[in-house]
């Protein structure tokens, strides 16, 4: 990847095809809500169309799947496919692993074979489809695994589209996205770099104090068309945590192109737009020199 060509890096986008096979029943009626809340009908795109798409844009991209078929019964898109694909796309693509933290030490031996062999760059939670607190002192086993490779940890945060409207909310609970649990879990692994996902609405606040306060705790800004992100995210941004804010769209529900017209129009301050776009994610995931 050579970064200099790129206008911007995508440090959040789903894999979404689940080993090349056609999903469990109930994955459709779960995909098709999310069409009609992120008002996106096509959100199922293969990593070689998700390629395509940001090779076209010249915007790098983390990818990842989401380990929930504990918790939800969804099979998962093996991360070794996720990996294999995105290295046939290294020119654009940064491949991120996802695994149950259930899986305790088995998914540590997974964790730390995906890194050897595979060249996987980070790892992504979901806790609210993983049905898990991220203090949870059964998750540390497989963080133990990540923080001494000094990769990232990225965790969903705040409300989420997925299940909304449906049934129950098709199971999801909220409570387990709540970042205030995340602050344990940057003083427990302080080595290990940690992406707040999302406005972490309704727990905004709690999401800004804990990445002000932890040097290693980011935020990422996707799922959210930057026109309603809330002034204090703004605010901080432009300013405590100018170096700690990441560009990410949640491809494929959220769109770069939608994504990046809309923070054309947010009172970023011009100094800071760079960061935000692309320095502050070559700094994290270490792709090479960012300007200081």
């Amino acid at each position: 990847m050579n970064v200099s060509e790129l206008v911007a890096i995508d440090v959040h986008t789903h894999a979404e095809e689940p080993c090349g096979t056609h999903p469990d029943d109930g994955y459709d009626e779960l995909q098709a809500q999310m069409a009609v809340y992120f008002n996106q009908p096509n959100n199922r795109p293969t990593i070689e169309e998700t390629a395509a798409y940001y090779r076209e844009r010249k915007i790098g991209a983390v990818i990842f799947p989401v380990d929930a078929e504990r918790e939800t019964g969804y099979r998962r898109y093996a991360n070794e496919e996720v990996a294999e694909k995105a290295a046939a796309n290294g020119d654009v693509l940064i491949p991120f692993a996802s695994i149950d933290p259930a899986k305790g030490k088995a998914g540590a031996r997974e964790a730390r074979r995906l890194i050897r062999e595979f060249g996987v760059r980070g790892f992504k939670f979901h806790p609210s489809m993983q049905g898990f607190f991220p203090n949870d002192r059964s998750a540390y086993v497989l963080y133990e695994a990540i923080a001494e490779a000094r990769l990232p940890a990225l965790f969903h945060t705040g409300q989420t589209g997925v299940g909304s409207g449906m049934h129950g909310g098709a199971g999801i609970r909220l409570k387990y996205s709540n970042p205030m649990y995340i602050d344990d879990v940057a003083v427990d692994f302080p080595d290990m770099p940690i992406i707040l996902a999302h406005p972490s609405f309704p727990w905004q606040e709690e999401a800004l104090a804990v990445a002000q306060h932890k040097p290693n705790v980011y935020i990422d800004l996707s799922g959210w068309s930057p026109k309603y992100f809330p002034p204090i995210l703004v605010k901080y941004a432009n300013s405590l945590l100018k170096h700690k804010v990441l560009f990410g769209s949640d491809w494929p529900v959220i769109r770069p192109d939608r994504w990046l017209s809309d923070f054309d129009k947010l009172d970023i301050k011009p100094e800071v737009r760079p960061l935000i776009l692309k320095e502050n994610a070559i700094k994290l995931l270490g792709l090479g020199a960012a300007k200081t």
